[in-house]
């Protein structure tokens, strides 16, 4: 009565370790974070402290068939997409187009020169952050003195 043990699987175009629990490694699936992750696996009845190796086929095709259609199936505060600026509705993107949409966001803001925008072009911190001691990319100290010999 021994299953078989998948050391990686491969879910949505990212590699799991099968040795990992599965609440953490659904979060290496770029879209989906710890809360999400905890939602859908409580949703398909499935341990959250179970072995991705040990999850049968039915499993992860039940968990990559949930992950697709999160818009349809979980309320908009769990969504990483609510009012789109272009169409309106509540989304969840996942993977690259996640990353393609994140990118054209931040070159429309540039576009338009708003505050955010400006930081991007500068590559300075964008929310808020001081500057005035961190994020610093030199390796030379600023507001340090020596004094000349």
């Amino acid at each position: 009565m021994s299953k078989e043990f998948n050391v990686v699987v491969r879910v949505l175009n990212t590699d799991l370790k099968g040795e990992n629990v599965v609440v953490e490694e659904l979060t290496k699936i770029k879209g989906v974070g710890p809360t999400l992750a905890r939602a859908i696996l409580h949703r398909l009845h499935i341990p959250i402290n179970k072995r991705v190796g040990e999850l049968s086929e039915e499993e992860l095709n039940a968990i990559v068939d949930e992950i697709q259609n999160i818009a349809s199936r979980y309320p908009p505060y769990l969504l990483n997409r609510r009012f789109d600026r272009e169409t309106g509705e509540d989304k969840h993107l996942i993977g690259s187009d996640l990353e393609f949409t994140i990118t054209r966001d931040i070159e429309f803001e540039k576009k338009i020169q708003s505050w955010r925008g400006i930081r991007h072009r500068l590559g300075l911190k964008v929310r808020g952050q001081r500057t005035r001691t961190t994020g610093r990319k030199s390796k030379v100290p600023v507001g340090v003195r020596r004094k000349k010999k």
